[in-house]
């Protein structure tokens, strides 16, 4: 099998190339910077210079493909536009790249969507994919239009939508292992948020087995531990993981009320304007940090692509934190 990655050279795209290659597809991934792709050299992943705008880059990049994974996309922006120009017209401009190249062979795509183009869930009921999307962020509707572009081309696709993903490699829990290891653990509200995650290892398989059954094709997912857990749980259980290894004191869990929460976000996404930057701590985001749930129901995707996470948050959160401290992180 031939697959194409692009964002291989980021925390999931990564984890995807290793999976494929394990699996001895060959892989090809674009990537924007050779000297960060460096590593997948070493996997025997054929890497493609370029971006999602290069379109020279997609023609060679999508050439010859059985299955392109695109898991590349923009977490942080200046503003919607700049969103919507990295997650729905450069997915946009991959798919006409693929529409130039098909001739007779159809490759499976495979979106690696996210939880916010689906909006948050009842408390209680995680969402399965099938409900009417209502994002609350504009990364969430960014998200949401490279869906519809997706949903329109006219190949037999697949969309997925992680959850919080950790694990080895991740730098934004991280933050979270590193706050934590001073003995407080910011939550915004008042804890209770209920979340699904899934561990980065395991998302890459998921990703393999929606590429490779025919069940996946026209559906979209939520691949996840069906784990439920609070936001306050969470920053507990990176507080137990630390423990074993002499991480530092208990975590006490410090709860944001929503006002100082927005106004610490306005502050600093106000300095990343200044600075001409982008960062996901903005007021919008607090649209995400203040609803009752972001949970998944996988019960879906484990039946029509036989997956199941194998690691619920304990087991993964300590892994995450052996590599972090193997690889001097912490």
């Amino acid at each position: 099998m031939k697959a194409l990655v692009t964002g291989a050279t980021g925390f999931v795209g990564g984890h995807l190339a290793e999976a494929l290659r394990q699996q001895g597809a060959e892989v090809t991934a674009l990537v924007r910077s050779p000297a960060k792709a460096a590593h997948l050299g070493s996997l025997g992943v054929r890497t493609v210079a370029g971006d999602l705008h290069h379109h020279p880059a997609l023609r060679e990049a999508v050439r010859g493909q059985d299955v392109i994974y695109h898991v590349a996309g923009l977490v942080a922006a200046r503003d919607e536009a700049e969103f919507l120009q990295g997650n729905r017209e450069g997915t946009r401009n991959l798919l006409a790249a693929i529409a130039e190249q098909r001739g007779d062979r159809v490759p499976r795509f495979v979106l690696v969507s996210s939880m916010a183009a689906g909006g948050p869930a009842p408390r209680g009921r995680p969402l399965t994919g099938t409900e009417p999307a209502a994002p609350v962020t504009a990364y969430g509707r960014s998200k949401l239009a490279g869906e519809q572009v997706v949903r329109e081309s006219g190949l037999p696709w697949t969309i997925v939508r992680p959850p919080m993903v950790y694990g080895p490699r991740d730098t934004e829990v991280l933050k979270v292992f590193r706050i934590a290891r001073r003995g407080l653990a910011p939550v915004f509200g008042d804890g209770t948020q209920e979340l699904s995650a899934v561990f980065g290892p395991d998302l890459a398989a998921a990703l393999v087995a929606a590429g490779g059954s025919d069940a996946t094709v026209g559906r979209t997912y939520y691949a996840c531990h069906p784990e439920v857990f609070s936001s306050a749980e969470f920053v507990l259980a990176v507080g137990r993981a630390l423990a074993p290894a002499g991480g530092g004191p208990p975590v006490r869990v410090l709860r944001l009320p929503a006002a100082l929460a927005r106004l610490a976000l306005t502050l600093t996404g106000a300095a990343a304007r200044l600075a001409g930057q982008a960062t996901i701590l903005t007021p919008d985001k607090a649209n995400e940090f203040f609803q009752p749930a972001w949970t998944g129901d996988p019960t879906p995707f484990a039946q029509d692509a036989g997956w199941r996470a194998t690691h619920d948050l304990s087991a993964g959160l300590a892994e995450t934190v052996r590599w972090y401290r193997e690889h001097g992180w912490l």
